[in-house]
This record gives C-alpha cells, sequence and structure tokens, in this order.
C-alpha cells in the first residue's frame, strides 16, 4: 500500500509540475553527455609553440616580467582532474624586451588534446586549439595564458643555425662603443644565441657641400661602429629569424643583446 500511494504521489507530481521535470532531466542528460566525452573522448598528443602573453595575440598588453620569466622551467606539468598529465614543458626560451624589465617568453609544449576526425580540430581544454589562439597554463608552480604559434601532431624539427652577420651603426656614443666587449654572449635558456666576435670603431664624418665642392668633418662626439656577431637563427624556408620572431635581412634594422650591453638600431651590412 505505502509503495502504491508513494507512486501516484509521484505521478501527481510530474504531471503537476512537467516543466520542470523536463527541464532537470533535460540538465541531467547534458550532465551525462558531458561526463561521457570526459571520460571516454580519444586523446592525441600535440606539440604546440606558445608564447606567453595576455589575451589574443593583437592585443597590446604588457609583457612578463623578469621573475615570471624565472618561474618557467623545463618540465613542469599540469594535470587534469583526474590527475593525468596533460601538458608538459618540453623548452623555456627567453628574451629582454629592449630597455624594460620585461620579457619576451616562447614554450615549447606537450599537450594532450582531443580531435575532432571530422573537421581535423584539435580541442584542449573545451575550446578549440590552433595557431592563433589564446590557451591558459596552469602548473602547481605558475599559472599563465599565452598565444599558440604553431602547433603539429610531431615533435618540431627546427633547423636552428649560427650565421656571422656584420652590423652597422652610424652614430653611436663613445660610451657604446667601449661597452662593446668581444666574447660577450646571451644565453636563452636553451643555448647560447648571440656572440660578439668583433668590432670596429671609427670617428662619425659628415660631409657639406660649399661652392660646389665637398668639405668632410669629423664629430666630436659620436662614432660608426661595425660589429661582427654569432647569432643563432631559425632557417625557415629561407628566411633567417632571430628571437624567434625577427627577421634578420640586408638593410633591416636588427635589435639584440647580450649579457653587457644591448644593441639598438643596428643595420645589417653582411649575412655570411
Amino acid at each position: 500500500m505505502k509503495t502504491s500511494h508513494v507512486y501516484k504521489l509521484t505521478q501527481k507530481y510530474i504531471r503537476k509540475n512537467l516543466p520542470i521535470v523536463i527541464f532537470i532531466g533535460i540538465i541531467f542528460f547534458v550532465g551525462l553527455v558531458v561526463l561521457f566525452k570526459l571520460f571516454t573522448a580519444q586523446e592525441e598528443t600535440v606539440y604546440a609553440k606558445v608564447k606567453v602573453s595576455q589575451g589574443l595575440w593583437w592585443a597590446s598588453t604588457a609583457k612578463p616580467s623578469v621573475w615570471l620569466a624565472n618561474s618557467f622551467e623545463k618540465g613542469l606539468i599540469e594535470t587534469d582532474l583526474t590527475g593525468k598529465p596533460i601538458v608538459e614543458v618540453m623548452t623555456v626560451r627567453s628574451y629582454p624586451w629592449w630597455n624594460s624589465d620585461q620579457y619576451d617568453i616562447y614554450l615549447t609544449l606537450k599537450i594532450q588534446a582531443s580531435k575532432n576526425e571530422r573537421t581535423n580540430v584539435f580541442t584542449f581544454k573545451r575550446a578549440p586549439i590552433a595557431v592563433g589562439s589564446p590557451v591558459d597554463l596552469e602548473f602547481p608552480e605558475v599559472q599563465v595564458s599565452g598565444t599558440v604559434m604553431e602547433l603539429s601532431e610531431n615533435p618540431f624539427k627546427e633547423n636552428r643555425i649560427n650565421k656571422t652577420i656584420r652590423l652597422q651603426k652610424k652614430y653611436a656614443d663613445q660610451w657604446e662603443a667601449d661597452a662593446i666587449e668581444i666574447g660577450d654572449t646571451y644565453y636563452n635558456g636553451v643555448e647560447t644565441v648571440a656572440e660578439i666576435l668583433d668590432k670596429k670603431v671609427v670617428p662619425s664624418s659628415e660631409v657639406y657641400v660649399r661652392v660646389g665642392n665637398v668639405y668632410p668633418f669629423s664629430t666630436e662626439d659620436t662614432y660608426q661602429v661595425t660589429v661582427t656577431a654569432r647569432l643563432m637563427v631559425q632557417d625557415d624556408n629561407d628566411h633567417l629569424i632571430y628571437r624567434e620572431e625577427q627577421p634578420v635581412q640586408l638593410g633591416r634594422t636588427l635589435n639584440f643583446q647580450t649579457s653587457q650591453l644591448v644593441y639598438q638600431d643596428y643595420i645589417v651590412t653582411a649575412i655570411d
């Protein structure tokens, strides 16, 4: 009798609150589907190059400070709710941003992502992941966001080579010319990417024309500095890239840094 009475009350309640019951049923069904996909989704390993940043790649935001750059290291691992690793840091490369305490930080990551076989789109943390998309990283030691620069189903095969570059700055102050040290280097966390091989310093000169004659004269405060440096660049289909993003071409301004000096506004005059 009790079971029959409860059954009748349940039917009466359902008929009286049918819209609410249907709504709760839909939520329950969606929850089951989400849980099923969470625990049964087929995951694949993908590799990503990520630039640490805030928001989307085109947003003008502050770059990471030195304390954040020092927080990254190879081997950092992020896990999901079940404790399974989903992100591993393979490499960390960092470069100081000119005349500031901010850095450009580049990570190579191994990521466990789901792939839609019909669209070939990868999903990570329930969001599509592709070149240009933002990605959130939550390691126990540090939490940041970044922008995906490159994505591959196979480990990256980087063609990093050393090139001897000659650079020239026409009007440099004396202190700058004196500060250049042969043998000075910069280490980005993985490899030495810059080394000063030689320098040549001569007084800067200008010319002026008077009654058809050319008169050279020397300035007292500035010097023409020619620097020969060995730079590690990435050969990307015959395009040389320094600092992960900076093209190296004849006639183009190249900014770089060593442990002792910031080299700004130097023009590339030769590439060997």
